[in-house]
């Protein structure tokens, strides 16, 4: 079996076994908690840029299926686990997990430690790192290691979104929607990454999605009775142009409702400050609170950014929801525009359905501005 070895930015190299294709990536290590739903990850854009680790120590044993993407195809640059199944058993399989990386090109490896890789991300912050099969210079991995890019500063977006208009019937070419009833609100979705689900749960919550790439201008957002903004990849800040479209929609007064990376665009927009997490929140087990009722919600989460609390009150806006494990803005509203979001994913897809209630309170926002 070939060999694939994984080098970090602090000299680090961990020797394993090549699964997927073979080749060389390179990109931010970071680690998942998730126990299921490694389909779902590999295919969310929001990991543009990522080599994704799997604290899960068992991975693939499911397969994959036609069902369960969350965008046309795999987005990660390299995908990490202590042991991949070379087999599957589900009555949902359409093939092998081994199958579906070789298929589209993505470099993988298990047979390391990932419990060590883990610990030495949560104590360093998370690293740049090299995935290769082709070389074997330890020092020559580490170097290009070290010469990868920083997240930070880097629009992703632009690598991830749509290039025009789609309907919501257009853009889930995978997976079954059933609207409940006729839909009665237009609502215009800006791609900066978006995940199918998201798409999904507007559409069940009575809403005609048409989906807009990134770099629509305000002028083509403005005639609907909603706006989302979607999840995506690499630093808020560095979206200017979505972050100065979304200061010209506020100003009109519709109703907006912002999800990971739209959380943070939305921050932006108001005149708060985002900042760089140590090793950012990946996973489907994050206790999040809503401060209006005091209940706790179990979310899906992935994000290496955040919303930084002072900045955000400085500009006017609340804060409504909060992360239990570190107390990081999970969740906003401003005072005088209808406009609100937050930082995990009320889609879900992998993960809890706690949170669905936002897409129905997205719709009553719309139907209090009529």
């Amino acid at each position: 079996m070939r060999t694939a070895r994984l080098a970090l930015e602090d000299g680090t190299v961990f020797e394993g076994r090549s699964f997927g294709a073979e080749g060389e990536r390179s990109g931010e290590v970071v680690f998942n908690t998730a126990m299921t739903g490694y389909q779902e990850v590999l295919t969310d854009p929001s990991y543009k840029g990522q080599i994704v680790t799997m604290t899960c120590p068992h991975v693939g044993n499911y397969g994959v299926n036609e069902e369960d993407f969350e965008s046309s195809r795999p987005w990660v640059e390299g995908f990490v686990a202590r042991e991949f199944s070379r087999v599957c058993s589900n009555p949902r399989a359409t093939g092998t997990l081994e199958e579906f990386l070789r298929r589209n090109g993505i470099v993988a490896m298990d047979g390391i430690d990932t419990r060590a890789l883990t610990l030495r991300l949560r104590v360093s912050g998370s690293l740049n790192g090299v995935l290769s099969t082709e070389d074997t210079d330890v020092r020559s991995l580490v170097e290009k290691a070290r010469a990868v890019p920083r997240m930070v500063g880097q629009d992703l977006v632009r690598h991830v979104t749509g290039t025009a208009p789609r309907s919501w019937e257009e853009f889930l070419a995978r997976g079954p929607v059933r609207p409940e009833g006729t839909p009665r609100f237009r609502v215009a979705l800006v791609d900066c990454g978006v995940k199918y689900n998201i798409v999904r749960s507007l559409v069940r919550a009575g809403c005609d999605v048409t989906i807009h790439p990134a770099t629509a201008p305000a002028g083509d957002l403005e005639g609907y009775d909603g706006i989302c903004l979607s999840n995506g990849p690499g630093d808020p800040a560095a979206v200017e142009g979505v972050i100065a479209t979304v200061r010209q929609l506020l100003r009109k007064g519709r109703p907006l409702l912002g999800i990971c990376l739209g959380h943070q665009i939305l921050a932006l927009a108001t005149g708060a400050k985002t900042y760089k997490l140590k090793f950012g929140h990946h996973g489907i087990n994050h206790p999040v609170k809503d401060l209006s009722t005091g209940r706790v919600e179990i979310t899906s989460q992935n994000h290496g950014f955040a919303v930084e609390e002072a900045s955000l009150r400085a500009a006017g806006g609340e804060v409504t929801h909060v992360n239990l494990n570190d107390g990081t803005v999970e969740g906003l509203r401003l005072r005088d525009v209808p406009a609100f979001s937050v930082q995990y994913h009320p889609e879900a897809a992998p993960g809890p359905r706690d949170a669905r209630y936002l897409f129905d309170r997205f719709v009553e926002m719309m139907k209090g501005n009529r």
